[in-house]
């Protein structure tokens, strides 16, 4: 068994077996004319139940058939210019280098003594999306598995800088578009359900502004603590980012603390045109970027960003056995003094080749295009009067409702459009997310593909309508 280990002594066995697992990855690729085979659980679940774990292949080849047969062939596919759901991007090649060489290595980021030069490289990038952020000198960051972890520890630096002896006091402020992960974190936190206030948005999905004014100065009022207010640039649903200018005068106004989640709308850090659309982004206390939705980058690959490096500390524990306060005096980069995980990847690595490959005007010139794309769309569907759209585009998505000419109910739109929606991926030739507006179910695109084209978007919402329409037949019969 110790052949399988990967050291010098195997180093030829570890090249051909990636090189057969990215040959058959890179076929698959090239052949994949759709992106998703339509496979149901029902179908699926047996062929990965009857394999037997403790039985091993003992063959590279053949667990690589196997894998083609549970996994490969069905899996949805990203980089297909038609899938239009989530926010997955599809990767860019360096990124994908990256991700061999730190699986390879498998430096972990907690201390010095484990990753060395993956410290460095890793802080480096940090004080470059600070900068890019315009957030000071004094700025300071770390590399997360993820939105909802940067967001948990921004606002748990948040709860601890507000200083307050009764978190019953605490209150968070958030856009109702804003991430579920505000909600989540609150209830990690030990804060209690009342923490986190509602402000309703405007006609284009941001936050509004007097509304937000308001709370705070009812939370003054009434003798409570504002902790945070969270803004959001790219909200999940509509893309629409918060008047930041103007949340940062009122959190100066009111001693809160400013959190922008920029997980998606962080792409407009590297843009060439649209770069303004987040100025006010500079006055945040911490910044959540998620490099894997709009930096082209394999999940994960994310970070936290704060102002003032010091606040980090709230984050510190110092174990002996791992980083001991002495190495601290000692000016020893342990990592973990500054994150919530311990082992962690190199994630930061991705990004590097990707920047040291393309540039950052390379990155930008992608995520400017699929926001010029979805503007596309956004005239596509306003043209076309069979779908209501709901916001013009801030950023990269389009959330639109196919409206039947013949029907005024608006539960059986709602049940055409969720009908359309599967009915689509069960047919694998696109994949599009949904939403609800207004109690109403709606259909969305999230267009992070560089690929994909206004041809595409004409021919989803073809597809679309055409099995809205079936739907609708088919109930009419029924009826009748």
């Amino acid at each position: 068994m110790r052949s399988h280990l990967l050291n010098g002594l195997t180093a030829e066995h570890y090249r051909s077996s990636v090189t057969e697992g990215v040959e058959r990855v890179a076929a698959r690729l090239a052949t994949t004319d759709r992106p998703f085979t339509g496979v149901t659980v029902d179908a699926l679940a047996p062929r990965v139940d009857a394999i037997d774990l403790d039985r091993p292949l003992g063959d590279t080849a053949a667990a690589l058939d196997e894998l083609e047969d549970v996994y490969l062939r069905d899996a949805v596919y990203f980089h297909h210019p038609r899938y239009l759901a989530h926010l997955n991007c599809p990767v860019v090649i360096p990124a994908v280098l990256g991700e061999a060489v730190l699986s390879a290595v498998n430096s972990s980021l907690d201390t010095w003594d484990q990753s060395a030069g993956g410290t460095l490289i890793e802080r480096k990038l940090v004080d470059w999306t600070a900068e890019r952020i315009g957030l000071g000198p004094a700025a300071d960051g770390v590399f997360t598995s993820g939105g909802s972890q940067s967001n948990l520890q921004a606002l748990l630096l948040a709860r601890e800088e507000a200083k307050s002896d009764s978190p019953a006091k605490l209150r968070i402020f958030a856009s109702e578009a804003s991430h579920f992960s505000v909600q989540k974190s609150a209830k990690l936190l030990g804060l209690g359900p009342d923490s986190v206030v509602t402000v309703p948005v405007d006609r284009d999905k941001r936050m509004q502004t007097v509304a937000l004014a308001h709370e705070l100065e009812r939370c003054r009022r009434e003798g409570l603590v504002p902790m945070a207010v969270v803004a959001t640039a790219g909200t999940t649903d509509f893309g629409s980012i918060d008047p930041l200018p103007e949340i940062a005068g009122l959190c100066a106004q009111y001693g809160a603390w400013m959190h922008v989640d920029a997980a998606y709308g962080c792409g407009l850090l590297a843009s060439l045109k649209y770069r303004h659309r987040i100025d006010g982004i500079e006055r945040a206390d911490s910044v959540t970027v998620d490099y894997h939705k709009s930096f082209f980058q394999p999940v994960s690959s994310s970070a936290l960003l704060v102002r003032d490096a010091a606040t980090l500390r709230h984050a510190t524990y110092h174990a002996d056995y791992l980083n001991p306060l002495r190495m601290a005096q000692e000016r020893i980069p342990n990592q973990v003094d500054k994150s919530l995980q311990t082992t962690r990847r190199f994630d930061a690595l991705k990004l590097w080749m990707t920047l040291r490959v393309m540039g950052a005007d390379g990155i930008g010139e992608l995520f400017d295009g699929v926001c010029d794309l979805a503007a596309e769309g956004w005239q596509l569907l306003a043209a076309d009067p069979r779908y209501d759209v709901v916001v013009e585009p801030a950023l990269s998505t389009l959330v639109f409702r196919y409206i039947p000419a013949a029907v005024t109910d608006p539960a059986e739109t709602d049940r055409a459009n969720l009908y359309a929606r599967k009915a689509l991926f069960a047919s694998g030739d696109a994949v599009v997310a949904g939403t609800k507006v207004g109690g109403r179910h709606y259909l969305k695109f999230t267009l992070l593909n560089p690929e994909t084209t206004p041809a595409d978007i004409a021919a989803v919402l073809d597809l679309i309508a055409g099995h809205a329409e079936q739907y609708l037949g088919e109930s009419l019969d029924r009826a009748s």
